[in-house]
């Protein structure tokens, strides 16, 4: 039975990750989209921590990202999905375990605000090129960009719920 669950994991890691990888391929032919496909490809580790447990979505976020970074020519969407949004439901997971709300905003806002300066600063151009000419001063982009998380925080959470009424669990049987 044991490795039937590994396989399992494995499994189910490998088909979002595969899954995933199409969607920031996706990312790719529509670059003004690249920031939103990128959130989306960074629901398939959260379906697999749902399904399959927290090694499975770290075995999908590092498969997708491995694997992105050979086949999708748009680097800045494989670095958007590979440190923050395909990494996020794993941090979200550890996080949410606290089970502190008080505790937990500041810290996911800690997390996404040094990721952000990470992609800021090894991709200034690519990033402002892809954003509105409004959000060219960097105070302003910081504070849109913490408003946006918190309602990307918000409706993952969302979804996450609604995963886990539909499907969620099954390979924790």
């Amino acid at each position: 039975m044991r490795g039937r669950k590994r396989a399992y994991k494995i499994a189910a890691a490998s088909i979002l990750a595969a899954l995933a990888v199409l969607v920031l391929y996706l990312g790719s032919l529509f670059p003004t989209g690249r920031w939103g496909l990128a959130a989306v490809a960074g629901l398939m580790p959260a379906a697999a921590i749902i399904s399959a447990g927290i090694s499975a979505g770290a075995l999908c976020w590092a498969g997708t990202t491995i694997l992105a970074f050979f086949l999708v020519s748009d680097k800045l969407t494989v670095l958007l999905f590979g440190v923050l949004f395909g990494v996020y439901p794993l941090v979200k997971n550890i996080i949410e375990r606290l089970r502190r709300p008080l505790v937990e905003w500041p810290l996911k806002l800690v997390f996404f605000n040094c990721v952000f300066s990470l992609i800021y600063l090894t991709m200034k151009t690519a990033v402002l090129a892809s954003l509105p000419a409004s959000l060219s001063v960097v105070w302003a982009l910081y504070l849109v960009g913490n408003i946006v998380f918190l309602l990307y925080d918000y409706g993952f959470s969302r979804l996450i719920s609604l995963y886990m009424a539909r499907v969620g669990g099954m390979g924790r049987r």
